[in-house]
């Protein structure tokens, strides 16, 4: 628990920085509110009934349920973040960081604003946040759309298969492209040219040379929706470079986001490798963060169908935290399950009144202070307290420090004992914790 909660410290700080405020949604929503939303992934939203017969469902995600919101209150700007559970019907997989219920961090800009810039916003923070998290190397994949679709009329793709065909291009990475090539022919019915015409365009791969090579493409040049996505990749490449994170960018066109909603650019965050050792076998852990724009989403639940764009991002905790929980089984990293400061312990018997004075004073200074709950503990049961839940300092008080009006103070790290007036603890310790 206390690693999962640094993770969201340091993913909601960030959030904060880019002047964000903070947002919650019920666990569940109406069953229509959810429905066609999510393409072939629908069949995974869990759906409940409640006494009065209406119908219910656990939300799936956190973007949906936050359009839901802008529309109900006829807003049209905000900035918000939200952490929250939500629930799939997957099949669980602790090393991948897959499960039923799990965590999501989101961040959403909704609003009119000029092309790009939110976009180019939510990609810096993703940014910051991984390398926050010391994860090792990243790269965001990024594509668009509109390039999706004109890619797809392009090729000979009727109208009414383009998500379909979205959906299992998501697959790929996860599955082969000649996994991919069959499911396209044999289930969603494309023609084999179709499906190799597709090929041609989804294993590309590269930074602004590939963007530029697209727009010279005979076919997708051609495209009025693939060239306003192409024209807004190229802006956007511009902002990241001012923002120092192009490198990281790679405009990748295998790169789908199986979601419906999506209407424009989209990206993903993967890991290139593990954080551990080189001799370690690479994590399979998937997406870390991901996002996209989506500008017709607050629409849909507006009676009169007014839109608010939106653009956002989501991080997932789970996928993350196994990474972390992984480094640090390799590492043999330890990590303190509280975030007490100070333990109060005593070498000697009866001194059970003095503990609980001492420590209330610590406490009433703020400082964050345990002992144990027993009248007579053994000092070295206490040290091993400490040592075993990673409390950095020990306050010892017995008859010769008693006697004396001072305290013994000792470092669990250095093992260093210095005798400290007792007046001058609670400085002594805000000092130490300063500089630490």
């Amino acid at each position: 628990m206390v690693v999962r909660e640094k993770i969201i410290d340091v993913i909601v700080s960030c959030f904060k920085r880019h002047g964000a405020k903070g947002l919650d949604t019920p666990a569940f929503e109406l069953k229509d509110v959810l429905t066609e939303k999510y393409g072939e992934d629908s069949g995974l939203i869990y759906d409940l009934k409640d006494h009065g017969g209406e119908l219910l469902s656990l939300r799936y995600d956190l973007t949906v349920p936050f359009a839901r919101y802008m529309a109900m209150n006829k807003l049209k700007k905000m900035k918000r973040y939200h952490v929250g559970k939500v629930w799939r019907r997957e099949s669980p997989t602790a090393v991948q960081g897959r499960y039923r219920e799990f965590c999501q961090c989101d961040f959403d800009i909704a609003g009119h604003f000029d092309p790009m810039i939110p976009d180019a916003e939510c990609l810096k923070i993703i940014c910051e946040i991984l390398s926050g998290l010391q994860l090792g190397d990243f790269l965001i994949k990024v594509s668009d759309r509109r390039i999706l679709d004109g890619m797809f009329a392009v090729c000979g793709v009727p109208e009414s298969k383009f998500r379909a065909t979205c959906s299992s291009i998501d697959k790929l990475g996860k599955i082969s492209w000649k996994d991919v090539r069959h499911e396209m022919v044999a289930q969603k019915g494309l023609a084999p040219e179709v499906a190799d015409r597709i090929g041609d365009y989804v294993q590309c791969h590269g930074g602004v040379s590939l963007l530029e090579q697209m727009f010279q493409d005979p076919r997708l040049s051609q495209n009025k929706q693939a060239l306003e996505g192409l024209r807004d990749l190229k802006l956007l490449y511009e902002y990241l470079t001012l923002f120092g994170i192009a490198e990281k960018i790679s405009f990748d066109l295998s790169l789908a986001r199986g979601l419906d909603y999506y209407t424009g650019v989209i990206y993903e965050a993967m890991l290139l490798q593990s954080p551990a050792e080189a001799k370690e076998e690479p994590q399979n852990v998937g997406s870390v963060a991901a996002g996209g724009r989506y500008d017709e989403l607050v629409g849909m639940f507006n009676p009169k169908g007014h839109k608010v764009p939106c653009v956002g991002l989501s991080i997932g905790v789970e996928r993350i935290f196994s990474i972390v929980e992984q480094r640090m089984k390799t590492f043999g990293e330890k990590i303190q399950t509280t975030e007490t400061q100070v333990f109060v312990a005593t070498p000697q018997k009866n001194f059970l009144q003095e503990r609980l004075k001492l420590i209330a004073e610590l406490w009433d200074a703020g400082i964050k202070a345990e002992l144990l709950y027993k009248n007579n503990p053994k000092l070295l049961t206490q040290l091993h307290y400490c040592e075993n839940t990673g409390i950095p300092l020990v306050v010892i008080i017995g008859e010769q420090e008693l006697k004396e009006g001072v305290l013994k103070l000792r470092s669990m790290a250095s093992r260093e004992e210095v005798a400290i007036k007792r007046e001058n603890l609670v400085a002594e310790i805000q000092k130490r914790l300063f500089e630490s």
